[in-house]
């Protein structure tokens, strides 16, 4: 007790205070080139000492952490600014050919028994959608 009340005579900083002093007194010498270059040699040591576990380890994490902490809106916003972005980004010949890639990559993957199932599932789908229909009309 008698060293802590001590420090305080002395006016001596803690731990804490002398981290944030410091701290403040960096930020005012360095500018945000500074930052970035310091933030880009992190990321290449880190990913020089990180293999593909460890990447895989956190964004779990961070998804989790985010799924926790956000509701169906915010999804739903971000994906709308996504998706504006990208719409304002790229031309149509970039639609045509990710939708390309994409259409062969599922056929890759699937074989003929998934069609026909999904096939099946649309139809019957529309079905309901057209009895839907007919029924309000009556």
């Amino acid at each position: 007790m008698a060293k802590r009340d001590n420090r305080r005579d002395n006016r001596k900083m803690s731990v804490e205070e002398a981290g944030q002093k410091g701290g403040e007194t960096t930020a005012k010498n360095h500018d945000k080139e500074f930052y970035q270059e310091i933030g880009q040699k992190g990321g290449e040591t880190t990913a020089d000492t990180h293999d593909k576990d460890f990447y895989q380890d956190i964004g779990q994490k961070g998804g989790e952490t985010t799924s926790r902490e956000h509701d169906k809106e915010f999804y739903q916003d971000i994906g709308q600014k996504g998706g504006e972005t990208t719409s304002n980004e790229h031309d149509k010949e970039f639609y045509q050919d990710i939708g390309q890639k994409g259409g062969e990559t599922t056929s890759d993957e699937h074989d003929k028994e998934f069609y026909q199932d999904i096939g099946q599932k649309g139809g019957e789908a529309r079905s309901r959608q057209s009895n839907n229909r007919s029924r309000r009309r009556k």
